[in-house]
């Protein structure tokens, strides 16, 4: 797994980060969402695109236009995340789903729709951004704790290869900032984390989920070389992310996105 190479950037006003090894392929978009550059009130400041969060309804979606914008996408798609393991996949054309703003139930989104933007939604949990240049297919995965013991990144990359041929040797991955082992601390982890992860338990109750996750990749068929974390975490980066743990649960949530580029409709 390569270390911490995000490169900052910032478009229409509103701050990003983006992948050293997804910005090699030019036929591919891809952005992790700060929280700057929103019109939120507090505690959702500033760039908030959760509508389950409490913050009000127009200012959410004057938020996601600003993601729109800011990356430059006509189409996207959300999900009603349930920390599951349920997984949404587009092919063909553009889905009614994508135009009618109604989201499905999931919290891993794969498409090989060119112009198809695929977001998650995230404060503290991980998005793991997938593409696959030799199938062309993208996807964006959800995981939380919950999701990393379900193996809801393996399962991903499972479907990728069920649906679409993808084999792992050929895929790139990226973990957005999320909760790091700094941070990552559970008290009851007897009762919450099955056994088989208590390797990953660092000093105290604290858990290296990042880890998991990138084994959980490398398992699943992905070189660990064309794994990137981007090591940065969010309870300690107020500054820049929401943080579900660090702002007492009242927080709101970062978008992180990924979709391939199509000439005339993004």
């Amino acid at each position: 797994m390569t270390g911490n190479t995000l490169i900052k950037a910032e478009r229409a006003g509103v701050a990003f980060f983006q992948f050293a090894q997804l910005t090699a392929f030019s036929e591919l978009s891809h952005q992790v969402f700060t929280r700057r550059g929103g019109s939120s009130p507090p505690p959702f400041n500033d760039l908030n695109v959760a509508f389950s969060v409490g913050d009000r309804p127009e200012t959410v979606r004057d938020n996601r236009r600003q993601v729109a914008m800011a990356g430059d996408y006509r189409y996207m798609v959300y999900a009603h995340q349930v920390h599951g393991t349920d997984i949404l996949v587009y092919t063909g054309s553009l889905p009614a789903a994508a135009l009618s703003g109604t989201p499905r139930s999931g919290d891993a989104l794969i498409t090989d729709i060119p112009g198809l933007a695929l977001v998650v939604q995230v404060a503290d949990c991980q998005a793991i951004l997938l593409y696959d240049p030799v199938r062309r297919v993208v996807a964006n995965v959800h995981s939380g704790w919950r999701g990393s013991i379900e193996n809801i990144a393996g399962k991903t990359v499972a479907a990728m290869q069920r649906q679409f041929g993808c084999r792992g040797r050929d895929m790139t991955a990226a973990i957005a900032p999320s909760l790091g082992p700094c941070c990552a601390e559970f008290i009851h982890y007897r009762d919450e984390i099955p056994e088989k992860f208590w390797k990953y338990k660092l000093n105290g109750n604290y858990f290296d989920f990042w880890r998991i996750s990138q084994d959980q990749l490398v398992d699943a068929g992905l070189r660990l070389e064309n794994i990137q974390a981007g090591e940065m975490c969010t309870r300690c980066r107020p500054d820049y992310f929401y943080s579900y743990r660090g702002e007492a649960r009242h927080t709101g949530r970062f978008a992180a996105v990924i979709g391939m580029r199509a000439d005339g409709v993004r």
